[in-house]
């Protein structure tokens, strides 16, 4: 099974395009869509989640047309959104079971069953009986995911699903996804590129609503292989830099600035060569330095 996402457009009434023409082919396993805020993430999570409509464009979900059947696509769908909401007086253990008789399992044995299994799954057993209300920020989202996997779905959205966390937490659902993105479609849409680069065979990167590079991280890398050059440079000098160079990114390391450079050459004899990362990729394919491959192009679309 995949998803296919053909020629997907939204604007909204404030004239906002959101999505622009989105064309894309999601196989099985845990796949990234990453982006800045704003980039059409979330427009395109709810969208595929059937929780807003489309102006125009198709989307497949194995042979369930998502668009039209929703029904069809909320039996085989689990959806964490980004902001999701529990009820804090309510434990763990009655309002994950609240949930699965509302997706349909309706033999109470069976429900206590799927109920205890899943809470095992997300680490959260231990907890079953205590308030919601008094779980972290990691423990609610490995109960979003818990909720999300009632009836074995064949698809998983989850939507910035790490954003607040602690380190702790961050690998604790870092494990918790790869696990569970072996035989279904897991969408991860994030901002975080170490979340895409850490969980990702597949990949997206999405800007002001347009599918910009799409492929396998490892691969894509090589489209700036022994480009990327470093340098450390005073914060009076950036400007110049950046008017010169294609930056790909800044930061402030040990008082000084260490910026990133595109280049097919050294940009100078005070330049050091870097082993590119997603990051790189990821800035030089937002800020327009890179553009997706023809061949690659033509297998998205």
């Amino acid at each position: 099974m995949e998803l296919r996402i053909a020629n997907l457009s939204k604007r909204y009434a404030n004239g906002t395009q959101a999505l622009q023409d989105v064309s894309l082919t999601i196989p099985l396993g845990m796949f990234g869509l990453l982006g800045p805020n704003g980039a059409g993430k979330s427009t395109l999570m709810r969208t595929l989640a059937t929780l807003q409509e489309a102006d125009r464009g198709s989307v497949m979900l194995g042979n369930i047309d998502v668009l039209r059947h929703k029904d069809e696509v909320r039996k085989v769908l689990g959806y964490l959104p980004q902001e999701f909401g529990v009820y804090p007086k309510v434990s763990a253990e009655d309002l994950l079971t609240h949930f699965a008789a509302l997706k349909g399992i309706d033999n109470a044995k069976e429900r206590r069953n799927v109920v205890s299994a899943l809470l095992q799954q997300t680490n959260l057993f231990e907890h079953r009986k205590k308030a919601l209300g008094s779980f972290s920020g990691g423990m609610k989202q490995r109960f979003g995911i818990a909720q999300a996997l009632l009836g074995n779905p064949k698809l998983i959205i989850v939507d910035e699903p790490t954003a607040g966390l602690d380190p702790e937490e961050r690998v604790r659902f870092h494990n918790l996804l790869s696990a569970i993105g072996e035989n279904i479609i897991v969408i991860l849409s994030t901002h975080i590129v170490s979340d895409v680069s850490d969980l990702c065979r597949q990949m997206a990167i999405i800007h002001e609503g347009r599918m910009m590079l799409t492929g396998d991280p490892v691969e894509l890398l090589f489209l700036i292989k022994g480009k990327i050059w470093k340098k450390l440079i005073g914060e009076a000098e950036l400007e110049d830099y950046r008017k010169r160079l294609q930056l790909t990114l800044t930061r402030r390391f040990a008082g000084r600035t260490l910026i990133h450079v595109l280049s097919d050459e050294s940009p100078g004899s005070s330049f050091e060569p870097v082993i590119p990362d997603l990051e790189d990729l990821y800035f030089a394919t937002i800020k327009g330095f890179i553009h997706q491959p023809a061949a690659a192009a033509a297998q998205v679309n």
